[in-house]
């Protein structure tokens, strides 16, 4: 039996979508950001390191509402690249959309108390 749609891991088999449950709790096993950098530096190539960056990178200068072909040059993506992350930003299940905006307040955030710091 396949995995169903709303879950949004269509082609997925049951053994697939066990081992992707339990990469899923590995990853929130990890207690600090030295952790996920070790760990994702086993699991995965350079490559797929850098390309799992480049798509969030991606998807933060689509929401600042940057267009394809300057996202391009600034990333080095390919359309068909940033048409996927751009289809995932509309359409998906929303993962880009919780990342980035908890980016942005986190920034926000380091950014309004480093102002306060250097004001005090």
């Amino acid at each position: 039996m396949n995995t169903t749609e709303e879950e949004g891991m269509v082609g997925m088999n049951e053994k697939e979508k066990k081992y992707y449950d339990n990469f899923v709790r590995a990853v929130l096993s990890l207690q600090n950001e030295e952790e996920v950098k070790e760990f994702f530096e086993d699991i995965c190539t350079i490559k797929e390191i850098q390309d799992i960056c480049r798509r969030l990178e991606v998807a933060k200068l689509l929401s600042e509402g940057m267009v394809f072909n300057e996202i391009s040059k600034e990333t080095g993506s390919s359309s068909a690249t940033i048409g996927r992350v751009n289809k995932c930003l509309m359409y998906g299940p929303g993962g880009y959309k919780a990342v980035l905006e908890r980016l942005k307040e986190e920034d926000d955030w380091l950014r309004q108390n480093f102002e306060e710091w250097r004001e005090g």
